[in-house]
């Protein structure tokens, strides 16, 4: 049972008063009332009602209690996967109840994303751990998950190697903060998400710790001049501040928004007039050229086998190979 309020005693359940705007607190979440706009007693008692007269038990509530539920055991990089997959979900199941998803309703958000099959898979492995944690609950009405037996869409394997001369040209056209993640990303071979999370404290003598956050892996990727003098241009976008969390300057003490960066990149290669070049391909880059050169691209991209280490190479040169010859052994059969 929650504990009397000593003050703000007319304010509803779950209501409260705080920094001049009112809020709903709910699970530890605080969600503004209203949202926008200004935040007196009448406009917050209205959007209040609103939530409190919803339907309970939609898709909505379940798919964000299921969310919070896999969160424990789930990396950060899936997490982050998830919401967007949970966004997508809400979106295209607003208008139903757990209890009256079919697997007709699977099969046609299967069709409905075939033009992205990589996103389309998510958002059914997503959906189909969603509906796993309904059963569990015994969620009433729900008996089955309609989301099993729905194959998912086969996925082309990206082959797109960015040229040097096409980086040059969509660097010439990044912004100062953007030209370093770029860098960063071509010269560590790590993943983007990793790369806006390096800390301050990951920058150790022999080189960048990376943590990361897919696998329980754990790398150094050790610095080269290339790598110093692209750091160092990282701490100097922060001016004169010398006390500081993260190496890239986010908001608010933060890392930079993988959103906000990707949609960055995407202005850049369309302004250089360059096609189907995304951020993730300097992974590919890095691996290739590492590869070239001779080094473990497989550690590089802290995977457990060169099998997936595959994926990430690219343009390497036909291999030129000798058949075999036929013609000796038909001439010795002719006698003299």
């Amino acid at each position: 049972m929650n504990r009397p309020r000593k003050k703000n005693r007319e304010l509803p359940d779950c209501v409260y008063l705080k920094h001049g705007a009112y809020w709903y607190v709910k699970k530890g979440k605080w969600k503004r009332l209203p949202e926008k706009g200004p935040s007196t007693l009448s406009t917050a008692l209205k959007a209040y009602a609103e939530i409190v007269e919803a339907p309970r038990g939609g898709m909505d509530t379940l798919i964000d209690d299921a969310l919070d539920a896999m969160r424990p055991r789930l990396k950060q990089n899936t997490i982050d996967q998830y919401e967007i997959a949970a966004k997508k979900l809400k979106s295209m199941l607003a208008e139903f109840a757990p209890d009256q998803v079919r697997g007709k309703h699977a099969a046609g958000i299967k069709k409905a994303m075939k033009k992205t099959p990589n996103m389309a898979n998510r958002v059914l492995s997503f959906a189909r751990q969603v509906f796993d944690y309904a059963l569990e609950e015994q969620l009433p009405g729900v008996d089955s998950n309609p989301f099993v037996g729905v194959r998912r869409h086969k996925e082309r394997k990206r082959d797109r190697l960015v040229l040097a001369e096409e980086y040059d040209a969509i660097y010439a056209k990044c912004g100062p903060r953007l030209q370093v993640i770029a860098d960063l990303l071509r010269l560590t071979g790590q993943r983007i998400t990793a790369v806006l999370r390096i800390r301050r404290t990951d920058l150790t003598e022999i080189g960048i710790r990376f943590p990361h956050h897919k696998t329980e892996a754990k790398r150094i990727v050790r610095w080269n001049p290339e790598l110093r003098a692209a750091v160092e241009r990282a701490k100097a976008l922060r001016g004169n501040v010398q006390s500081f969390t993260w190496l890239l300057p986010g908001r608010l003490d933060k890392p930079p928004n993988y959103r906000s960066v990707k949609l960055q990149w995407d202005k850049a290669v369309r302004a250089a007039g360059i096609e189907n070049a995304r951020p993730h391909d300097l992974r590919a880059v890095a691996a290739t050229r590492a590869d070239e050169q001779g080094k473990d691209a497989t550690d590089l991209l802290a995977h457990t086998s060169p099998q997936q280490t595959k994926r990430y190479l690219r343009g390497r040169e036909e291999r030129i190979v000798e058949g075999p010859s036929f013609r000796q052994s038909i001439d010795s059969t002719k006698k003299p």
